[in-house]
C-alpha cells in the first residue's frame, strides 16, 4: 500500500497551494486530481477549447488587489504579470427586446478588476512547478475514505478503472464541500449536520456557463465601447471584453439561461443566439468571429452536482469548523467555499489553503 504523510484531494488553486506549501516544509505530500489536468475550475483555453498557456479564462478570471490582498500577495510571490480589465469606453445596456440598446459612460472605478497575463492558469502553472512531478497524480479520483487506526485509507480510481489504496496520516479535501459529499463515501459516515452543511453549500461557478466570441481585432474599442454590457433580454446577461494581454481579441458573457434549458437548447442554438445578441449590442462585426467557445460548468461532473443545476446563491462565510466527530483529527477542508473571507473567489481558495497548511504545521509541531 502506498503511503504519505498528507494526501491533498483536488488540484485546483487551493489544492496546489496547499501541496506546494507543505512540500516546501519537507512534508511528504501526494496531490490527487481526478482530471487529466490541474486547475479545477481554473481553465485557460485557446480558441479550440484546449488548455493553453496564453488563452481565455473559461472559469474565474478576475481578482481585486485592494479588496483581496491574499491573491495580490500570491501573484507577487509567483512573479506573475497582471493587467487591468478594459474599462475604457461606453457601457451598453439592453433593457427590453423592443428597445434599442443604450450606451452610457460610467464613472471612474475605485476598485479595478485585474487579470493575469496568459490567463488565470498562469498561477496554476507556477504553483505546479514547485511540486515534484512524481507526487502529482492526475486522472485519479478518490471514491472513498475510511478511518484507520493511524490515518485514512483512500480508495482511488484511475483511468483504467482499476482501484488502488493510498494511506495518509492526514487528508486535505480541496474540492467543493457539495461535490465532496456527493461523490465520496466515508466510513464512518460524516455526522448528519456536517454532511448537510456540505450538501447545502453552493459551489462557485457550478451553475454557470460562459460564452466567448474570438475576433481578429477588438472592433468595439474603435467604436468607443468598453466591451462591457448588461442585458435584461439575453441570452447573455453580463458581457465583458476578454481580450488577452497579448492582444487576442474576444468578448465573453455569462448566460442567463438555466442549466436545464441550456441542455435542452443545445450548444449550437445557444451560440447562434449569443452572436445575434452581440451584434445587437456591438454591431454586425460581432457576427463574424474567428471562433466561439461555450463552457457549461453545470455539465461538468467534476465541478457540479445535480443540486447545482437549480442555481443558488454565492457561498457565504460561516463557522470555520467544517469537519466534526471522529473525522475532525484526520480531515481538513480547503476549498474556496470554506474560506472565512472571500469564499467562492480566487482569494478565498488561497486563504482556505493557508489555513489548512497552518493547521497541519500546528498538528505536526505538537507531535
Amino acid at each position: 500500500m502506498e503511503t504519505c504523510k498528507v494526501a491533498v484531494v483536488g488540484g485546483g488553486l487551493a489544492g496546489l497551494y496547499t501541496a506546494q506549501a507543505l512540500n516546501a516544509s519537507g512534508v511528504d505530500v501526494v496531490l490527487l486530481e481526478a482530471r487529466e489536468r490541474l486547475g479545477g475550475r481554473i481553465l485557460t483555453a485557446d480558441e479550440t477549447g484546449l488548455p493553453a498557456e496564453d488563452g481565455f479564462d473559461l472559469g474565474p478570471s478576475w481578482y481585486w488587489p485592494l479588496m483581496q490582498p491574499a491573491m495580490a500577495t500570491l501573484v507577487g510571490e509567483l512573479g506573475l504579470a497582471a493587467f487591468g480589465q478594459n474599462s475604457e469606453g461606453a457601457v451598453v445596456f439592453e433593457r427590453m427586446s423592443r428597445e434599442k440598446p443604450q450606451r452610457y459612460l460610467p464613472a471612474a472605478l475605485d476598485q479595478q478588476s485585474m487579470r493575469l497575463a496568459g490567463g488565470t492558469a498562469a498561477a496554476i502553472c507556477a504553483l505546479a512547478g514547485k511540486l515534484p512531478a512524481e507526487r502529482v497524480r492526475l486522472g485519479t479520483m478518490v471514491t472513498a475514505m475510511d478511518l484507520a487506526e493511524n490515518g485514512v485509507r483512500l480508495t482511488l480510481k484511475t483511468g483504467d478503472e482499476s482501484a488502488e489504496v493510498l494511506h495518509a496520516e492526514l487528508v486535505v479535501a480541496a474540492l467543493p464541500p457539495r461535490l465532496l459529499e456527493a461523490t465520496l463515501t466515508f466510513a464512518p459516515p460524516q455526522e448528519p449536520a456536517t454532511a448537510a452543511r456540505w450538501r447545502n453549500t453552493p459551489t462557485w461557478m457550478a451553475p454557470h456557463a460562459k460564452f466567448f466570441a474570438i475576433y481578429d481585432k477588438p472592433f468595439w474599442r474603435t467604436d468607443g465601447l468598453s466591451g462591457t454590457a448588461q442585458s435584461m433580454v439575453g441570452p447573455l446577461v453580463e458581457i465583458h471584453d476578454a481580450t488577452t494581454a497579448s492582444g487576442k481579441a474576444a468578448l465573453f458573457g455569462f448566460l442567463g439561461v438555466g442549466a436545464d434549458q441550456r441542455a435542452t437548447l443545445g450548444e449550437q442554438v445557444l451560440k447562434q443566439a449569443c452572436l445575434a445578441q452581440l451584434a445587437r449590442l456591438f454591431g454586425p462585426e460581432a457576427l463574424e468571429p474567428r471562433a466561439t467557445l461555450l463552457k457549461d460548468w453545470a455539465a461538468d461532473s467534476l465541478t457540479a452536482t445535480a443540486a447545482d443545476r437549480a442555481g443558488g446563491g454565492h457561498p457565504v462565510p460561516g463557522n470555520p469548523r467544517w469537519v466534526s466527530g471522529p473525522w475532525e483529527s484526520r480531515l481538513l477542508l480547503a476549498a474556496s467555499e470554506t474560506s472565512e473571507s472571500e469564499p467562492g473567489y480566487l482569494a478565498g481558495a488561497v486563504i482556505a489553503a493557508k489555513r489548512a497548511v497552518a493547521e497541519i504545521r500546528s498538528k505536526m509541531d505538537r507531535e
